[in-house]
Formats: C-alpha cells, structure tokens, sequence
C-alpha cells in the first residue's frame, strides 16, 4: 500500500498543485472599493448622459427658472400690497388726527362764542339809562352752583365821559335761609377796594354753608362814607 502511494505520487499521475500568492484581506477590500467606486462613477456618469440626451435636464432648468420669476413677482406683488396698506394707514391716521384736530377747534370756537356772547350782553350794560348817574353798578349776575358755592360777577361804570378816577369799594351780601330761618351773609375777606375810570368787572366765588337757601344777593358801591350805588338780584 505505501508503494502504491509513493508510486502516484512520484508518476504522472499525481495530483496536480497550484501555487498562490497570499494577499492580505484589508488589500483586497480596497481593492473591491476601488473597482466598486469605478462603476458607480461610470453608472452616475452614463444616468447624466442619459438625462441630457433625453432632455430632462433642460426642462427643468426652464421649469426652475420659471419659478424664480414667479417667486421675484410674488414678492413685488406682495410688497407693493404692503406699501399700499402701509399708506392707506397713514392716510386713516393723519385723517383721524385731522378730524380730531378740528373738533378740539369746533369746541375751542364754541366756548369762545359763549364767552363772547357773555361779554356782548355784560358789556351792552355799559350803556347808562341816564346821564346824570355818576357811578352804577350794571349786570350783577349771581349762581350757585352744586348747592356749595355761589359764583357772582359785578360791572362797576362811571357813565360820563372823561369821569375822574374812582376809589372806592364794593361790598357784597347774601340773603336767605339756613336750616329754615333767616340767614345773611356778607362777602368772606370784606369789601373789596374798587379802583378804576370807565369800568371795572369784578367777579368771584363763595363757600356756602351747609343747608344755606341763597335767595337774593345785593351789591353796593361805596366812597367813603357814601353808598355810591345799589343793586339787587333774586335767585
């Protein structure tokens, strides 16, 4: 048996042998990578050719240019709307600034008005009855007000022409009832010193007491020891 193998060996016929060369592993992995790389380069390169024969490429850039026009439109579009708004807001808002400006002036110009009127009918009592008064006392106005206070007003004149400069005062007094009697009242602070040529306004208000019913108030001129002038007025 052992020369029968040592013979098979030795002859023609024995078995044939093949000799290799050892390559490490990492070699052939990159190796594999590199040939993997090439044919997905050569795959990408033929799918892009592939594209640009067929025309896809230029359809979409069209396509993509197409777009960019529509979003620049887009956004003009969308500004000029803004600017529009942006407008029309500050055109509300100078109009309700303007509006509010000529109602404060409406309201400015009424109470002028008032104020003119009142000084229309005060002063057309300026005008004397007579020429022979030498000092008198035209328009004497009283009011209460809120129940608490009096507000009064007296136009002191000398109706004559060139008339001599006036000194005197004016003495003022309420009359009424308080708690249901009798009650009087004289200006708080006196008389107050009048000095004047023409004429002269003098007005101002009162603390009433509590429960006071004003009902007339009298206002006299005096120079010296002289009542110049008397007037009354009921409430």
């Amino acid at each position: 048996m052992r020369f029968k193998l040592l013979r098979r060996r030795l002859t023609i016929s024995a078995p044939r042998m093949k000799v290799r060369s050892a390559m490490p592993w990492p070699l052939q992995w990159a190796a594999a990578a590199i040939v993997l790389g090439f044919c997905g380069a050569i795959s990408l390169w033929a799918f892009e050719l592939g594209k640009e024969l067929a025309g896809v490429d230029q359809g979409s850039g069209e396509e993509l240019a197409r777009l960019r026009e529509d979003v620049v439109q887009l956004r003009e579009e969308r500004d000029r709307i803004q600017s529009v708004l942006n407008t029309s807001g500050s055109a509300i808002t100078v109009e309700r600034a303007a509006q509010e400006r000529l109602v404060a002036q409406i309201r400015t110009l009424e109470t002028q008005n008032r104020s003119l009127r009142e000084d229309l009918g005060f002063f057309e009592k300026l005008m004397p009855a007579s020429g022979t008064e030498n000092v008198a006392i035209r328009g004497l106005q009283a009011e209460v007000l809120s129940g608490t206070q009096l507000k009064w007003q007296v136009l002191v004149i000398q109706p004559v022409k060139n008339a001599p400069e006036f000194r005197g005062r004016l003495e003022l007094s309420l009359s009424g009832t308080l708690d249901g009697k009798p009650w009087m009242m004289p200006l708080p602070g006196g008389p107050q010193p009048l000095q004047f040529r023409q004429y002269r306004r003098v007005e101002g208000m009162v603390d009433l007491p509590p429960e006071a019913v004003v009902k007339n108030v009298s206002a006299r001129v005096v120079e010296g020891t002289v009542s110049r002038a008397v007037q009354n007025v009921s409430l």
